[in-house]
């Protein structure tokens, strides 16, 4: 069967890709290269023994989708992860994340109507639970008010994708995940940001390995045992596994309806500091860190629930914490050894 992977050279596109072609999937990736590299598909290569198909264009062009779409009308189901995804960048810069991200769904789901493909599997967000009254977050806890405009983006693209399904034969599965950190187990691919790193872990282990001259942690003054953020994190590799079941859930018919919505975590909070004393742990090197002003757009705290789909999905995460920052250590030393 033949995959989409849209985003597919990005950080958890190509540990997605990795799993699927490991399971015998054909994957076509749509990238536009905005925060990735090329080099991306050699080093899925490496890994597989097959490099993916490639197409390099921007999601939100509609004429170069539809004619993207009507090449390749027989694609059994679609992954959509291509996004911006900073959320203190959203804040700023509101209108590129509206453009960007609803625009390209937009244009997907028309490709999927006008050429009968039937199943998505969309990249969400913790984000669109905004800080919840209540945690762990369950998919049925009430949506708050999105912190940024990323959070929206996400809130809307549900709701984008729920009322097409209504109208048209689309099957959804929308994984609302947490916090993804870490790298392959080989080393050859990971999270790797083009300019100043927006997620916590590649900050660490740049700063750790020399390229940051300190690590900034935003706030230390929230309501949590120790001051700082409180997030669910997961491993990268663990995520990648619940999109392949998520497609075969799809493609095999099992969804019990149109739409379905999973959590994807470990179920654990950990504060920013927990995160660099496990780093610290695990390297044996000491990080250089300043504590900033809390980031605009920043929730307090977050987990998952992850029962549903531990029974739904029988997908559960396994790496730990430990497990998730030694890999990320891993991973940033081999980057420095291609230099």
């Amino acid at each position: 069967m033949k995959i989409l992977v849209t985003g597919g050279t990005g950080y958890i596109g190509s540990h997605t890709v990795v799993e699927l072609q490991s399971k015998g999937y054909e994957v076509i990736i749509v990238d536009n290269l905005s925060n990735s590299s090329i080099e991306v598909l050699d080093n899925i290569a490496k890994i597989t023994g097959k490099k993916p198909l490639f197409e390099n264009f921007d999601l939100t062009d509609p004429l170069k989708t539809a004619s993207f779409f009507a090449k390749h009308s027989d694609i059994c189901a679609i992954i959509h992860f291509a996004a911006f995804k900073a959320v203190g960048e959203s804040v700023d810069l509101p209108l590129k994340y509206y453009r960007n991200n609803l625009v390209s769904l937009m244009n997907i789901l028309q490709g999927m109507i006008d050429n009968g493909i039937a199943n998505i599997v969309f990249s969400s967000s913790c984000t669109v639970y905004g800080q919840p009254e209540s945690l762990p977050a369950r998919e049925d806890t009430p949506i708050q008010k999105a912190a940024s405009p990323y959070g929206n983006t996400k809130q809307i693209s549900e709701e984008i994708i729920t009322d097409t399904s209504s109208g048209f034969n689309i099957h959804a599965i929308l994984l609302r995940y947490f916090n993804p950190i870490g790298a392959h187990e080989s080393a050859i691919i990971g999270e790797l940001p083009l300019g100043v790193p927006n997620c916590l872990m590649p900050y660490i282990t740049q700063t750790a390995i020399g390229i940051r001259p300190f690590l900034r942690v935003w706030g230390n003054d929230y309501s949590t045992p120790d001051g700082t953020a409180i997030r669910d994190y997961i491993h990268v590799v663990d995520l990648a596994k619940a999109h392949v079941i998520a497609v075969e859930r799809l493609t095999g018919h099992k969804s019990e309806k149109k739409v379905e919505v999973f959590n994807l975590g470990t179920g654990n909070g950990f504060s920013v500091l927990e995160v660099i004393q496990s780093f610290e742990r695990m390297s044996g090197v000491k990080l250089n860190y300043e504590i900033k002003e809390r980031r605009p757009g920043d929730i307090e705290q977050v987990w998952a629930d992850t029962e549903f789909a531990n029974l739904t999905l029988g997908w559960k995460a396994e790496k730990t914490l430990d497990e998730m920052t030694v890999s990320a250590w891993k991973w940033e030393k081999a980057l420095a050894e291609k230099k």
